[in-house]
């Protein structure tokens, strides 16, 4: 018999965490090593019925159970943030993105301690979570010593599904049209924060978009495909009332173009927005990323990348062939901060300087991009597709966990009438 592998996550929920829970759970039953067994947990107040409408995913949902629990697993896998990390199988694993600051909150430090093994999706995070010391203190106020990490954490990144994401010259299945022949494209969250503080740096993305391209004769378009927290017609007018605050805060009547895509998109969608022949390049000013895995999946459509030169999507944007900004670490604005955000923490603030003169001059001298932007798809084909992560984790489990006994049943002779 199999040794038992229960999965806790957020697999059937339409959420970031969702989607890496998603492959963690299809690489580890591809191994064929495991009895797996799913529990489905709630993503903050995402819905659930991500499975249901995506059908190749359906068969996830045939391997869950109904809780509570009745036997211990041999090993339990735990996808969420640390600090809701359990012991519950002979052997444990947790599995994170980490955190987008230098330092996470000290729960989440004692959060991966409580398990035998924890896998974070990028260097960045590792270094965070080994960062982060803390002064331990009872009810009281008294000192307990110093808590640090102490069990073993290592890096599996998040790998781009290669039969999904892909160059493709198919008319786009989204309906948008815009007159520019020139677009430059950000995919994220609008997070809390004041402009230039928000932690995917959306305000400062769109005030140095119009200040670069004001009064100019030609002008490139910026495509946000972003929401706040859902796909609401009161969130869609959250973030026009958003960028319309900026516009009106730059000089000129003469202003380039600011489309906005809101709501859900599947994943085909995505990659045929990224594919849109007036999409030319990903734009992202952010802060810093447990992994980014939008600038992953958009870089195998060849086309370039602006970002910042910090974080997790280091670990697989080359800087021989990606546009990486230059800035400083800063503290983690008031307006941004809240019960992971430590405000004593630090990410990243760009230069702005650098943020215009690569806007203009990738507009300018588009073609000249292009053979780096090209070399990094290989580069991101080569290294960092499902396959490989699938490959690394099949490694992972079978040198960190051990064997546990196989539960025989026995064979009772029949008793003579």
């Amino acid at each position: 018999m199999k040794n038992t592998l229960v999965i806790s996550s957020p697999f059937d929920t339409y959420s970031g965490y969702g989607a890496r829970a998603r492959d963690v759970i299809k690489a580890i039953v591809e191994t064929e090593k495991y009895d797996v067994k799913l529990l489905s947990q709630r993503w903050g107040s995402l819905p659930f019925g991500f499975c249901k409408d995506n059908p190749e995913w359906k068969f996830l949902l045939d391997l869950t159970i109904p809780q509570p629990m009745t036997t211990q697993p041999d090993i339990w896998v735990q996808i969420t943030v640390p600090n809701e990390f359990q012991p519950v199988g002979k052997y444990n694993i947790g599995i994170t993105a980490g955190l987008e600051t230098t330092l996470v909150p000290g729960d989440w430090v004692e959060g991966v301690n409580r398990m035998d093994l924890n896998l974070v999706s990028s260097n960045h995070s590792l270094k965070a979570f080994t960062d982060s010391i803390y002064d331990k203190k009872d009810p009281q106020g008294n000192s307990l010593g110093k808590t640090k990490v102490e069990k073993p954490i290592e890096v599996l990144f998040e790998g781009a599904d290669l039969t999904t994401y892909f160059p493709d010259n198919k008319p786009c299945l989204v309906d948008f049209d815009i007159p520019e022949s020139f677009a430059y494209l950000f995919v994220g969250h609008w997070m809390q924060g004041d402009i230039g503080e928000d932690r995917k740096n959306m305000g400062l993305l769109v005030k140095a978009f119009y200040e670069t391209f004001k009064n100019k004769k030609k002008k490139p378009a910026l495509i946000l495909k972003t929401s706040q927290a859902g796909s609401s017609y009161m969130d869609r007018n959250a973030i026009l009332n958003k960028i319309t605050q900026i516009k009106n805060t730059v000089n000129s009547n003469d202003l380039p173009n600011v489309y906005l895509l809101h709501g859900d998109f599947s994943n085909e969608e995505m990659n045929s927005i990224y594919n849109h022949s007036k999409v030319k390049a990903m734009v992202s000013l952010t802060k810093g990323e447990g992994f980014g895995r939008p600038l992953l999946e958009f870089s195998l459509t060849k086309k370039p990348i602006i970002t910042t030169n910090w974080s997790g999507h280091i670990d697989f944007l080359n800087s021989e062939f990606t546009t990486l900004l230059s800035g400083n670490l800063t503290n983690v604005h008031p307006t941004a901060a809240n019960n992971m955000l430590l405000k004593e923490a630090e990410w990243f603030s760009v230069d702005t300087g650098h943020v215009g003169h690569y806007l203009k001059d990738m507009f300018v001298n588009y073609k000249d991009y292009l053979s780096k932007s090209k070399r990094q798809a290989h580069h991101s084909k080569t290294n960092f597709s499902f396959e490989a992560m699938k490959e690394k984790l099949d490694v992972v489990l079978t040198e960190r966990v051990p064997e546990f006994p196989k539960q025989v049943q026995l064979q009772l002779p029949k008793l003579k009438k």
